[in-house]
């Protein structure tokens, strides 16, 4: 069911193919995917009648999603330059496939319809169905985690800001955690 439906429309264009295909995503359709992420998320946690090939494309959109620092980073879906994005098209690509699948399935195939109903109509009337950017054509492989662009994130204003801001909140914790697991000086009377 899983593979002959979703999965095997696409190639991952490099690396190991011995994982599962998982179509190509345009960047129209990860706009608004992203916003039902966590809905289909949930319906696949749920999923009743699941197989392996299902359970490993979720797995994928999971770890794709963290390794993306869970959709955190500014830009990440909608900024073709983000160096988040490919790793963003990665998780919400293995996301629409999760969904796809679920809609063959007989008890998650209501609300799986309900889902892509939705999503239709909300790109039909944002007008985003022909919106592509670099990444769009690219198909994926559950044997290929897909890694921000680290390197591209100096040259990227609203990721350095963010992981400027993340780094300078962090360094502010650990200053302040010292400062009350530091053992306070006896007084000598």
């Amino acid at each position: 069911m899983f593979i002959g439906n979703v999965l095997a429309h696409g190639s991952s264009s490099g690396g190991s193919h011995a994982g599962l295909d998982i179509p190509a995503i345009s960047h129209g359709e990860m706009a608004v995917i992203s916003e039902y992420r966590s809905s289909i998320s949930m319906l696949a946690s749920r999923a009743a009648d699941t197989n392996e090939p299902f359970r490993r494309v979720l797995n994928y959109a999971e770890i794709q999603y963290s390794y993306c620092l869970w959709g955190r980073m500014p830009g990440s879906v909608t900024d073709e330059e983000s160096p988040f994005n490919e790793c963003a098209h990665a998780y919400l690509a293995a996301t629409k496939a999760v969904l796809l699948a679920m809609r063959e399935m007989p008890r998650e195939a209501t609300a799986a319809g309900e889902i892509i109903s939705a999503i239709d109509a909300e790109m039909a009337g944002r007008g985003l169905a022909f919106i592509t950017c670099q990444f769009s054509g690219e198909a994926f492989n559950t044997a290929n985690i897909v890694k921000p662009s680290w390197s591209k994130v100096p040259l990227h204003p609203a990721s350095m800001a963010s992981l400027t801001g993340l780094a300078a909140m962090l360094g502010l914790a650990i200053l302040t955690l010292r400062r009350f697991l530091r053992p306070k000086a006896q007084s000598s009377e």
